[in-house]
C-alpha cells in the first residue's frame, strides 16, 4: 500500500444487511433477523460495487454463514462483489444455522497477520478483528469491533483495545463504539493510545434521522485525516463513516494538517494499485 496516494477506509455496521427505514422496522421487520429475505439479498447486491472505491472496509454486525445470510458468509460475499481480493471474519455470537454474528474486514491488498482476539464484557460474544499491513513501508494496524451498550463493559472493552493498539507505527480502529465523542471512556482510551477522531464527528444513527455519533474511525495522533463523513450507502439502520487517511509526510504544500468532516475522495484508481 503506497502512502503518496490517501488511504480510503470506510466503517459499516450492516445490520446483517438489513435495510431500516424507521424505528417500527425493527418490530415489522424483525423476522429478517432469523429468515432470509429478498429486501437483503436486493441491499448487499447494491452494497457490494459501492465498496470497491475503499482500501479497507471494517464491518460490523456481519451474517458468517446461516439460515438468514442463505448460509453465504456476508464479508466473503461484500468481498466478491467489489472485487477485492482480502477478506476474514471473526465469529462473536455462534448460533449454529440460526445466526453467525461477526465482524468482517475487507482490504485490496493482503495483510501480514490477521488476529482474532476476544473482548471481555458482562456476557460472551464481544470481540475484535486485528489486521497488520505495511503502508509505503511503515506498519499499520487496523482493528473491526463492535463495542457494548453498558458503560461499564465498553470501559472494559477499552482497556483491552488499548492493550491491542500498543504496536509500533500506526493504528486505525474501525467500530461501532456504541457512544459518542464526549464519552469519558472513550475519550480517555484515545488520550491513553494517541488516538484522535475528526474535529467534527459526522452523525450515523439512526438512518433515517441521523442524531447520534456512535460509528467512528480512531486513527494515530500522526496520521493526517484527509476528510471523513457519513456515506449512505447500503441498507442497515446505521450511515457508514468513510474517512481518507495520509502520511503527514506525503502532505502537499498548502494542504492543512487534519480535514474536518468533508467528503472523502472516492475516485476510481486503477487496477494497478491492488499491488
Amino acid at each position: 500500500m503506497r502512502g503518496h496516494q490517501p488511504l480510503r477506509l470506510l466503517s459499516h455496521n450492516i445490520q446483517v444487511g438489513i435495510a431500516t427505514h424507521r424505528y417500527r422496522d425493527y418490530l415489522t421487520g424483525g423476522w429478517k433477523h432469523l429468515l432470509p429475505s429478498a429486501d437483503r439479498d436486493r441491499s448487499l447486491a447494491a452494497l457490494g460495487p459501492t465498496l470497491a472505491h475503499f482500501d479497507i472496509i471494517g464491518l460490523q454486525e456481519a451474517d458468517a454463514g446461516s439460515i438468514r445470510s442463505r448460509f453465504l458468509n456476508q464479508a466473503e460475499q461484500l468481498a466478491e462483489l467489489a472485487e477485492l481480493d482480502h477478506w476474514a471474519v471473526r465469529v462473536n455470537r455462534d448460533l449454529g444455522q440460526f445466526g453467525k454474528h461477526a465482524l468482517g474486514l475487507i482490504s485490496r491488498i493482503a495483510p501480514g497477520h490477521v488476529e482474532q482476539c476476544p473482548l471481555p464484557g458482562r456476557m460472551p460474544g464481544r470481540g475484535a478483528l486485528v489486521a497488520d499491513f505495511l503502508w509505503d513501508g511503515h506498519p499499520l494496524r487496523v482493528i473491526s469491533t463492535h463495542l457494548a451498550l453498558s458503560r461499564r463493559a465498553r470501559n472494559w472493552q477499552f482497556d483491552q483495545l488499548g492493550t491491542l493498539c500498543d504496536v509500533p507505527g500506526h493504528v486505525v480502529v474501525m467500530a461501532d463504539f456504541n457512544c459518542e465523542p464526549h464519552d469519558p471512556g472513550m475519550q480517555q482510551w484515545c488520550i491513553e493510545n494517541g488516538l484522535k477522531l475528526p474535529l467534527r464527528p459526522p452523525l450515523t444513527y439512526p438512518r433515517w434521522r441521523p442524531q447520534r455519533a456512535i460509528d467512528h474511525i480512531a486513527v494515530s495522533q500522526g496520521l493526517d485525516i484527509r476528510g471523513a463523513e457519513a456515506r449512505p450507502i447500503g441498507g442497515s439502520d446505521h450511515i457508514p463513516v468513510a474517512m481518507s487517511l495520509a502520511l503527514p509526510s506525503f502532505r502537499l504544500p498548502g494542504e492543512p494538517w487534519g480535514a474536518d468532516t468533508a467528503v472523502v475522495d472516492t475516485t476510481d484508481r486503477t487496477r494497478g494499485d491492488r499491488d
